[in-house]
C-alpha cells in the first residue's frame, strides 16, 4: 500500500500547526516532519520532548499519520534525538542525505560506513535510517546507490527514492526505481522540468505533473512491487511564499498522484 504524505518543508513559512491543518485539507494521509536545520525546523531537534504530545495531539486531530522525519544531515547527535523522537511518535522512517562530495572515492566510503553504523544504532530505537541518491553527494546516481546497498548491510538502512533527483543525473527515474527497488523504504516525490535543471526549479514547478518525469511510471512501479511505503511530497524553497501559494501546490500533487494510484489500480 502506498501512503501520500507531505514533508512540511513545504509551509517552512507557517507553524506545525498550521501545515497539518493546510496538508489535511489538501487530502493527504499523512505528513512528514520537517527536522531540516537552517530551512525548517517544525520538529525541534534540540527541545523535542515538549513537542511530543503536541505533535500527536494535532497529527489526530487532523486525522493525518506521521510517516516519516527528514533530518537531513548525517549529524550522529542530532540523529540519535531524531531516532527517539521517531519512536516516541511511533515514526517509522528518518531521511537523510549521504552527504560528501560526487566522484570522491574517500567521500563514498567515509559516508557509506557512517551510514552502516547509524543504521544500527537506528534498529535499537525500531526507526529505519533511509537515504537518498542527492546530485552533487557522494551517493548521486543509480550505480552508487546500488554501490552503497552492497556495503550497507544494516536492517536498519533503506533507500530513500527521489525521482527528481535521478531525473536530474540523466537516468530514466522509473528503471531507476525498479533497479533498487528491493532496498526502497520511502520515497520523497516532487516533479522537475527538465533533466539540465540545477536544481528542482521553482516551488510551482516541483508541483507533481507540471514537469517532464513520467510519475505515473513510477506510481505503478511502487505498486506493482507490493511495497508498503509512504510517498512523501517534498517540495523545497518555498519560503517566502504565501499559505495559497504552498497550499495550492500541495493541493494540485496530491490530485495527481492519487489519480496516477487510481489509474494503476492501487486506489
Amino acid at each position: 500500500m502506498i501512503k501520500l504524505g507531505a514533508n512540511s518543508v513545504l509551509f517552512a513559512a507557517f507553524d506545525l500547526e498550521t501545515a497539518m491543518r493546510q496538508i489535511a485539507r489538501a487530502g493527504y494521509d499523512g505528513v512528514e516532519l520537517s527536522a531540516i536545520k537552517g530551512m525548517c525546523e517544525h520538529l525541534d531537534l534540540d527541545s523535542y520532548k515538549g513537542q511530543i504530545e503536541r505533535i500527536k495531539s494535532l497529527a489526530a486531530d487532523n486525522e493525518l499519520e506521521l510517516l516519516a522525519i527528514e533530518e537531513a544531515a548525517l549529524d550522529e547527535e542530532r540523529l540519535l534525538r531524531c531516532f527517539d523522537a521517531a519512536a516516541q511518535l511511533g515514526i517509522p522512517v528518518v531521511n537523510v542525505g549521504p552527504g560528501g562530495k560526487s566522484g570522491m572515492e574517500e567521500d563514498f566510503l567515509h559516508q557509506t560506513d557512517l551510514l552502516q553504523a547509524l543504521s544500527e544504532r537506528a534498529v535499537a530505537f525500531g526507526v529505519k535510517l533511509c537515504a537518498k541518491a542527492h546530485i552533487g553527494q557522494c551517493i548521486d546516481d543509480t550505480p552508487s546507490t546500488l554501490r552503497a546497498m552492497a556495503r550497507i548491510e544494516s536492517p536498519g538502512f533503506g533507500v530513500d527514492m527521489d525521482p527528481s533527483h535521478i531525473f536530474r543525473a540523466g537516468e530514466d527515474p522509473v528503471e531507476a526505481l525498479s533497479a533498487v527497488i528491493g532496498r526502497v523504504a520511502h520515497v520523497h516525490i516532487r516533479d522537475c522540468a527538465r533533466p539540465t535543471d540545477p536544481g528542482p526549479g521553482k516551488p510551482e514547478l516541483q508541483a507533481c505533473g507540471r514537469g517532464g518525469i513520467d510519475l505515473f511510471g513510477y506510481v505503478k512501479v511502487l505498486h506493482e512491487s507490493g511495497l508498503h511505503v509512504a510517498a512523501d511530497l517534498e517540495v523545497i524553497g518555498a519560503g517566502d511564499y504565501d499559505l495559497e501559494q504552498v497550499t495550492t501546490i500541495a493541493a494540485e500533487s496530491r490530485g495527481y498522484l492519487n489519480a496516477c494510484l487510481r489509474a494503476c489500480g492501487a486506489r
